[in-house]
């Protein structure tokens, strides 16, 4: 089942989070590593270097779930996803307070509420039955 669609999602959200962590230390030049206030990626998605960090690990964790199995991608599809929806409903109450330490914004909320939309739905709703067994020749 390699054209699954959590393990499609799982390699393309993957490898643009990892681009995009990547990306992110161009921008991240001077800023704390856990700065309340960051560099605008792409000129509107706020980042410091942890975040950067972070979207590298998710990123990685997308990728080889997606590259794994199709059970493996449903499993980092949907944990990923529903970390996502927390910190998009939260990171809204994190701005302007210490407690921001990845540097979010506004549109770095939305962003994360589209991404948990997407791999919630795909994880729980794609590829249904995952099959273990192997086939006998």
């Amino acid at each position: 089942m390699r054209n699954s669609p959590n393990r499609i999602v799982g390699v393309v959200f993957g490898a643009v989070y990892l681009l995009v962590g990547l990306l992110g230390f161009t921008y991240t030049g001077g800023v704390g590593f856990i700065a309340t206030e960051g560099g605008l990626l792409l000129g509107i998605f706020a980042v410091n270097p942890l975040h950067n960090i972070a979207h590298l690990l998710i990123g990685a964790a997308l990728l080889i779930g997606g590259l794994v199995s199709v059970k493996a991608a449903k499993t980092v599809n949907v944990v990923v996803g529903a970390a996502y929806l927390l910190l998009g409903i939260v990171g809204f109450f994190l701005v302007n307070t210490a407690a921001n330490i990845l540097a979010l914004n506004t549109a770095d909320h939305f962003l994360h509420l589209a991404s948990a939309i997407v791999l919630l739905a795909t994880g729980l709703a794609a590829d249904k039955v995952v099959s273990t067994r192997t086939a006998v020749a």
